[in-house]
């Protein structure tokens, strides 16, 4: 039998009790199937929004459709381009614990904190929350920008304690891993042809810092990379692909392993594309050129929390 034990000193007010709300449990385990709350839609976001124009954050925001304060890409992310013209500054100070950038082109420098450092085509850098970041651009720079602020917001979380420094990731250095990983004699079979980019500071998720994974992967020509899925969101970037190029996304598999009645999305260099948690996805390269995709996802905090869930069509 439960009891209620009230301290005698203590005495309940009017509105003590006035948030408090109860459901039966099968009708509201799942609020998704109850539509009680939005799947993360799909959406692909076009490089014309970031081709010309002045110094400016293009936020990739769905905040609408997910029901969340904005700017928000998916429930813990935001996406965004980023556009620099030469000679202008640009700062990043989001309430967020980790910062992904990839140069989509241009090159400037970086200044947060102490640490300073150049960037140009081709590079990938983190930079922690906590602190401002100045983003200068000696050549109009163009960057596709990921942070977990809207992980933080819906968390009520302020003041973030930086996790790890400012890291580069050279560009040259990245495609040289990427090209070792393509040449293995195995790399033919594999679900994905791609490297991750991890950080020193967490050897436990092997990624870029302890919310975020970023990958850097190749589709050559001429291939197909079977389904696979997580529970992750994936922010997708398209850093090349020629006609042809194109991913199937579904939530089921046929008895071949094929994704069943697949949204297909279809690639164009400089573009962004969301891939809702939960859902198989497949890339087809028709074109007789390597493509390359740029997935960042909140797998680093999936991964901590033993709810990644990765799985891969046989």
């Amino acid at each position: 039998m439960l009891t209620r034990n009230t301290a005698p000193d203590l005495v309940e007010t009017a509105t003590t009790s006035q948030d408090a709300e109860y459901f039966e449990y099968t009708s509201s385990a799942n609020p998704i199937g109850a539509k009680l709350i939005s799947r993360v839609p799909f959406r692909n976001f076009s490089p014309s929004l970031y081709a010309e124009g002045a110094t400016r954050v293009v936020p990739l925001d769905l905040s609408a459709e997910l029901g969340c304060p904005g700017p928000a890409t998916g429930p813990g992310l935001s996406a965004n381009f980023l556009r620099i013209n030469a000679g202008d500054a640009l700062t990043l100070a989001p309430n967020a614990t980790s910062q992904v950038c990839y140069v989509i082109s241009g090159n400037g420098s970086v200044k947060q904190g102490e640490s300073r450092f150049a960037f140009a085509q081709g590079d990938f850098f983190t930079l922690p929350g906590g602190a401002d970041a100045v983003l200068s651009a000696d050549a109009t720079a163009t960057l596709y920008y990921v942070n977990d602020a809207p992980l933080l917001t819906y968390l009520g979380t302020t003041g973030v304690r930086a996790r790890f420094a400012p890291t580069l990731y050279p560009a040259a250095q990245a495609q040289e891993e990427l090209r070792k990983v393509s040449e293995e004699a195995n790399a033919g079979r594999r679900n994905r042809i791609s490297v991750l980019l991890g950080n020193a500071n967490f050897p436990q998720t092997r990624t870029v810092t302890h919310v975020l994974w970023a990958m850097f992967g190749i589709v050559p020509p001429n291939s197909m990379q079977k389904p696979h899925r997580h529970q992750s969101i994936a922010l997708d970037f398209i850093a090349g692909a020629a006609a042809g190029v194109y991913t199937l996304v579904g939530t089921e598999l046929d008895e071949n392993g094929d994704i069943a009645n697949p949204t297909r999305v279809d690639w164009e260099a400089g573009m962004a594309f969301v891939t809702p948690p939960g859902y198989w996805h497949a890339h087809f390269n028709e074109s007789s050129e390597n493509a390359y995709v740029i997935p960042i996802q909140d797998a680093g905090l999936q991964t901590w929390l033993r709810t990644l869930d990765i799985r891969f069509a046989r």
